[in-house]
């Protein structure tokens, strides 16, 4: 298994740009061959201190591999969401990867 989880920070000038990042991802991202779990969503408010509040959105992503995520980055939907959505909604980005 091979997960890839990204936090994105929107931009706050856009309206609602952490829902348009969720559409984007589900249009995007989850057709995506090779997916074996997909969930994207926006914040979840917390009231334990220890959990980060500071982003917007983020996506979870399981593969049965790190070749099948390496083939997903390259993927032309992966790279439209990219050009399409990631670009002009997102201000920061962490990516976490880890098998």
């Amino acid at each position: 298994m091979f997960s890839h989880v990204v936090i994105f920070w929107t931009d706050p000038a856009i309206p609602d740009a952490a829902g348009k990042m969720v559409a984007g991802a589900n249009t995007y991202l989850k057709p995506i061959p090779g997916v074996k779990f997909f969930h994207v969503g926006k914040m979840s408010g917390s009231h334990r201190p220890v959990v980060d509040q500071s982003y917007q959105a983020a996506l979870n992503v399981v593969f049965e591999s790190k070749q099948a995520q390496d083939e997903y980055q390259t993927h032309p939907l992966h790279l439209e969401f990219v050009e399409k959505v990631f670009k002009p909604l997102c201000r920061k980005v962490v990516v976490y990867d880890f098998e």
